[in-house]
């Protein structure tokens, strides 16, 4: 499979995971809940990993990418601490747009970084999805 399968799988079930981190996290502390899935995460990606590297695998990773892996990692536990905090507060069908903001500064953080150069296409993009996380998000006015 290619990447953009791969990348669609992944939209998939983060929207997945939207809801059901929202059904999960209701009468429970968000932090609390964010350490159940991190669990399941950790035990699940260890068992992949296992399944398909050898087990000397980790001995060759080397120095600078354990501390951008770490460094990964910190981000994520503070992005989905954040995440289910969200959700336990704000409707998902509303959080889960706004988190995809996540989209605008990957393409900042990439240029400031990375050296990428984002192109006219990548700005109007990223433009869209800003006007989407905006629009999806915008209180309804029925509803207030």
């Amino acid at each position: 499979m290619n990447w953009i399968i791969w990348a669609l799988l992944a939209a998939f079930f983060a929207g997945l995971t939207a809801v059901l981190a929202k059904a999960g996290v209701e009468n429970v502390n968000s932090n609390l809940a964010t350490a159940v899935r991190t669990t399941v995460v950790l035990i699940f990606a260890w068992a992949v990993t296992f399944a398909t590297n050898p087990a000397n695998a980790v001995v060759g990773i080397s120095k600078r990418a354990w501390v951008f892996l770490v460094l990964s990692g910190l981000a994520t536990g503070l992005s989905w601490l954040c995440y289910f905090r969200a959700l336990q507060l704000g409707e998902a069908s509303k959080v889960a747009p706004i988190d995809k903001l996540s989209v605008v500064f990957v393409v900042l953080f990439a240029a400031l970084f990375l050296g990428e150069s984002p192109t006219a296409k990548t700005l109007f993009g990223v433009a869209l999805v800003v006007g989407g996380a905006v629009v999806l998000a915008w209180p309804d006015a029925a509803r207030g």
